[in-house]
C-alpha cells in the first residue's frame, strides 16, 4: 500500500503516518515542518519519505504529491489530517481568521486531492479525510464555530469528490476527542487558544457532554484508518468516538 499522509509532522497525522508504516505501508509523510518530518520518517522506517508540503499553497501541493508518487512508484491512498481550530466567538472572527481555518481545513484538502487524482485514478485508490464530530454528529461547539463550519464543508467536499470521481474511494472519518500521545505525537490543536475564553467555554462543552473522561486511543484510530485505506471501497463514512465508561444519568 503506497500511502501519502498529509499533516504528518505532529499530532494525529504523525501517529497515523508512523502507525501505517509499522503496519506495512510504504509511506510519504507530508507537512510544512520538514525537520519534524525527518524524525517521523526515521521512526516510521526505511520505506518512509519526508516531503515538505504547505497545504495552503497550490504549487507546493502539486510538487509534494508528484514527489511522493515518484518516491513510492505511484499512490494507492491519501490520508488528509491537517486541521486548525480558532477558539473565538463568531462575532469576534475577522476575515483573516476565517481564511486561515478554511485554507487548511477545506481548501488544502481540495488542493491535495486534485493533485493526487491522476495517480488515484490509475490505482483505483482511496482518500481518507479526518473530519470531526463537531461538523456532523454534535451541534457546533461554542467558541469553535468556525472549525465546525469548516468540517461541515469538508464533509460536503468528500461527497462532491465522490460524485465526480466514482472509481476512487473517498471516506470521511469523523473523530471525537482523541489522545494523541506525548511530545511530537501530541496534539497542538489548542496551543494558540485564549485561556480566558477556554475557561468560559469548557464547562459548556462538558455540560453538553462534548468532552468527558472518555477519549479515543490513538492506536484505535490508526487501526480504523488502516482498515479504511486497505478496504476503502466498502467504507464511505465512519465515526470514531469513545464509548462512555459511565452511562449518563437518566
Amino acid at each position: 500500500m503506497r500511502t501519502v499522509v498529509v499533516g504528518a509532522s505532529s499530532g494525529l497525522g504523525r501517529c497515523i503516518g508512523v502507525g501505517l508504516a509499522k503496519r506495512g505501508a510504504r509511506t510519504a509523510l507530508l507537512a510544512r515542518r520538514v525537520d519534524r518530518l525527518a524524525d517521523a520518517a526515521r521512526e516510521a522506517g526505511p520505506e518512509s519519505h519526508a516531503i515538505g508540503c504547505d497545504v495552503t499553497d497550490e504549487a507546493s501541493c502539486k510538487a509534494a504529491i508528484e514527489q511522493a508518487a515518484r518516491a513510492l512508484g505511484g499512490i494507492d491512498a491519501v490520508v488528509y489530517a491537517p486541521a486548525i481550530g480558532v477558539l473565538s466567538r463568531l462575532v469576534d472572527l475577522d476575515t483573516a481568521a476565517w481564511r486561515r481555518v478554511f485554507d487548511t481545513n477545506v481548501i488544502g484538502a481540495a488542493l491535495v486531492t486534485a493533485a493526487a487524482i491522476p495517480y488515484l485514478t490509475e490505482s483505483r485508490g482511496v482518500v481518507a479525510y479526518l473530519s470531526s464530530i463537531a461538523g456532523s454528529v454534535t451541534a457546533p461547539w461554542p467558541g469553535l464555530g468556525s472549525y465546525a463550519v469548516s468540517k461541515a464543508a469538508l464533509d460536503k467536499l468528500v461527497e462532491a469528490w465522490r460524485t465526480e470521481h466514482p472509481t476512487i474511494n473517498f471516506t470521511r472519518i469523523s473523530v471525537g476527542n482523541c489522545v494523541g500521545g506525548e511530545g511530537p505525537n501530541g496534539t497542538e490543536f489548542p496551543n494558540s487558544w485564549d485561556r480566558e475564553l477556554a475557561a468560559v467555554v469548557h464547562p459548556i462543552w462538558a455540560a453538553k457532554d462534548y468532552v468527558n473522561a472518555d477519549f479515543v486511543q490513538v492506536e484505535d484510530l490508526v487501526e480504523v484508518v488502516h482498515a479504511v485505506v486497505s478496504n476503502g471501497a466498502s467504507i464511505d463514512s465512519i465515526v470514531v468516538n469513545a464509548r462512555r465508561s459511565t452511562p449518563l444519568p437518566l
